[in-house]
């Protein structure tokens, strides 16, 4: 499914947070959000989830504006993976993944086999189908931030809004989430992925969305957009950039050695 952004502004009351935003996202894309805190990445992704409605400009799936459809239809085109954290009560892994499946029933109505097996099917794409008898908050970070990934699935949605997935991750775990969401980019996902993390884009991503005070400050191709001028824009200190036989690398330059 191709996602279509026009002129999208949003204000809580009078606070402006998303001016003019556009952009597209295809089928089998990985795009990544980058920018400082507080610059709209969260409200953005509610936008296009329709529960911020009253927005300026278009949102569009498949040429369907998104305040047209009811929640139960949004969740059949778009699924939303959060960040990792902790649940109230002690669900199985199986249990978790299967509330992916929950808009495709009637209110009062249990799961049956048939959800049953998507979720079973989205726990094998995922390779952690050994972990659905588990408890939920026996996994660790990376095992849990897969297990949402597989209930997204399970939604059988095909726009996956990632809203830092990796931010509580160890390095290890962060690299695994990411080449899981790259494989599924490849296998005809439209993925959009915010980070904080600069390199996550220059190594997974396919695209770079970039925003400054709820503006768009560069969109395009990851080697021709993340430059070390557009990362001190948006965190404010500089950064170089290199080349390695692994590929791109951004680093942070430090002012601290400098003699004022």
């Amino acid at each position: 499914m191709t996602l279509s952004v026009r002129d999208l502004t949003f204000s809580y009351k009078k606070t402006p947070v998303l001016s003019d935003v556009s952009f597209d996202a295809e089928p089998g894309e990985l795009l990544a959000i980058l920018g400082p805190n507080g610059v709209g990445k969260t409200t953005l992704f509610r936008c296009i989830l329709g529960e911020q409605k009253r927005h300026a400009g278009t949102i569009e799936i498949d040429g369907v504006d998104v305040r047209t459809l009811s929640a139960r239809e949004t969740a059949h085109r778009v699924a939303y993976i959060p960040q990792t954290h902790a649940m109230t009560f002690r669900f199985s892994v199986q249990d978790v993944v299967l509330m992916g499946t929950s808009h495709t029933l009637s209110p009062l109505a249990s799961p049956g086999r048939k959800q049953e097996r998507i979720a079973e099917e989205a726990l094998e794409k995922l390779g952690i189908g050994h972990l659905s008898d588990r408890s939920f908050d026996t996994l660790s970070g990376g095992e849990q931030q897969l297990c949402y990934v597989a209930r997204a699935l399970s939604q059988q949605a095909k726009i996956l809004l990632m809203d830092e997935p990796t931010s509580s991750l160890d390095y290890g775990n962060q690299l695994r989430v990411l080449d899981v969401v790259k494989d599924l980019a490849k296998d005809g996902y439209t993925v959009l992925l915010s980070t904080h993390n600069p390199q996550h884009a220059l190594w997974y991503a396919d695209r770079v969305l970039a925003l400054h005070d709820g503006s768009v400050a560069a969109l395009g191709p990851v080697e021709e957009t993340l430059t070390p001028a557009l990362f001190e824009t948006l965190y404010g200190t500089r950064a170089e950039l290199y080349e390695t036989p692994s590929g791109s690398v951004i680093l942070p330059v430090s002012n601290r050695g400098e003699t004022k």
